[in-house]
């Protein structure tokens, strides 16, 4: 329990200075405008009250990721609690603050375009391809997660596909309607309830016979039932992926650019969402190793239950949190990953409208960039679930390397202090082309191979990216 209380403050004590330090070295302009005024149209482009900004952004960045993924990651043992917060702190929280404010200062722009202003046009192609993807694999995994768990919530009574039209049908509005008209509504409803849910979860750890394992030396190794099947570093380090550091943050981030009122508002909504989300990690990893008894017994029941998360978090919460828990976990086991699904959605008609050059403002020009969207989406539906999701877990963490070069690359250009992103650029290139070369839908290399084969791709990667930087430092200019 010290060790897990440790490292909730350490989460909080970190957004008022790490924060504020990361602040500084961006430099806020207080006076700027921001693009929700400069550019409103009342679809995408409009300012909303800070609260309501801070929810739905909170709500956009976490879907199940702090509930799934810790629950796996709490597999791996209190290694998990470490790579959460030095994650969240160094990592995430640096990569969701920059994305965000560099859409800031060049009028909402997406992911792709923001890469393609530091690391090139080229870049640029390959991004815009890379996040459209990405964000069709999230919608997907998003629209057919839920409609299975609502599908066996309610005994099988109609057919799934009934659930994912339902879903369908949700998406599509959201995808379409100015922001203000669903998403932010509803959004900061069930925000509330997901926060409501961990704290309930907090309370019950406190009060509750539970026993959380310490961070103590002996306790920091590989504590999953085949350690050798699935190796803490990469693994661990992608299993927890929007607890510690994720890609889809960067495609997430440029919706509430467009809606923020000043620039000071950047650390609140962007590093403080993310330190928030991290200790929802927290708490939700520390209940599935304290529920199960021991380490040793989350992973057999696991096991048991096919690697289930969601059958993990719903038992976590039915149990630690009775009737209210049932309630709070339909909220967030369903609505969590629709509320991700749609705005996956959405961050990608804008990803198109930039490319394109195309005005929002018309519905049948949000019309025309949608239904593909949707009819590919549709498309997967029908491949194997667990395929997408494996590849969207590779995928997530690769655009997070690429969006912390980016960073790295404008602080180069500021003459700021680069390294605080470089280093965790550093870190997940290792994570990224060592998993993808390492796991079953990658290369499927030997361990030591794959190691070695990631530490030289991280090298050469870092070498061409600093020969780029340095051969355009001086001609750069910032748009």
């Amino acid at each position: 329990m010290i060790s897990f209380l440790l490292s909730i403050a350490a989460l909080i004590i970190a957004y008022f200075t790490y924060g504020k330090f990361v602040e500084k070295v961006f430099g806020v302009q207080k006076e700027r405008e921001t693009p929700a005024l400069k550019l409103r149209d009342d679809i995408d482009y409009m300012p909303l009250p800070t609260w309501r900004i801070f929810l739905i952004q909170f709500l956009n960045i976490a879907g199940l990721g702090p509930i799934f993924g810790a629950i796996a990651g709490a597999m791996f043992g209190p290694a998990a609690f470490l790579w959460i917060v030095l994650g969240s702190i160094f990592a995430g929280a640096v990569h969701d603050y920059f994305s965000g404010m560099l859409s800031v200062r060049h009028d909402g722009l997406s992911i792709s375009e923001v890469v393609g202003v530091y690391l090139g046009t080229n870049v640029k192609y390959i991004m815009r391809v890379f996040t459209v993807v990405l964000l069709i694999f999230v919608g997907t995994v998003f629209l057919m997660g839920p409609a299975k768990i609502i599908d066996g919530m309610t005994g099988n009574i109609w057919s799934i596909w009934v659930w994912v039209s339902l879903i369908l049908a949700y998406y599509i509005l959201s995808t379409l309607l100015p922001i203000d008209k669903l998403i932010s509504k509803l959004y900061p409803v069930f925000g509330v309830a997901m926060l409501l849910m961990a704290v309930g979860l907090l309370i019950a750890l406190f009060f509750g016979d539970y026993h959380i394992p310490e961070l103590v030396q002996e306790n920091l190794i590989n504590m999953t039932s085949n350690p050798d099947e699935t190796p803490l570093f990469p693994i661990l380090f992608v299993t927890i992926a929007c607890g510690a550091i994720s890609g889809f943050h960067a495609t997430q981030s440029p919706l509430m650019a467009r809606c923020m009122k000043n620039e000071t508002l950047g650390r609140k909504i962007f590093y403080g969402t993310m330190i928030t989300e991290g200790v929802v990690a927290l708490i939700w990893a520390a209940a599935a190793m304290a529920f199960f008894g021991t380490v040793e017994g989350l992973n057999e029941a696991m096991a048991l239950n096919n690697n289930n998360a969601a059958w993990a978090a719903n038992e976590i919460s039915l149990n630690m949190l009775g009737k209210i828990g049932g309630i709070l976990a339909l909220l967030g086991i369903v609505v969590a990953p629709i509320t991700s699904g749609d705005t996956a959605f959405r961050s990608a008609r804008l990803i198109l409208a930039d490319i394109f050059k195309s005005n929002q403002k018309k519905i049948k020009n949000r019309l025309y960039l949608s239904i593909p969207l949707f009819v590919i989406a549709f498309t997967l539906t029908q491949i194997d679930f667990a395929i997408i999701w494996r590849y969207f877990a590779w995928s997530n963490q690769t655009l997070a390397m690429v969006v912390l070069w980016t960073i790295t690359a404008f602080l180069i250009y500021k003459e700021k202090a680069y390294w605080i992103s470089a280093i965790p650029a550093f870190f997940m290139t290792m994570v990224s082309s060592t998993y993808i070369l390492i796991a079953p839908e990658g290369f499927n290399l030997d361990n030591q191979i794959a190691y070695v084969g990631g530490f030289l791709i991280t090298v050469i990667i870092t070498f061409l990216f600093f020969i780029y930087v340095k051969k355009n430092k001086k001609r750069h200019k910032e748009i």
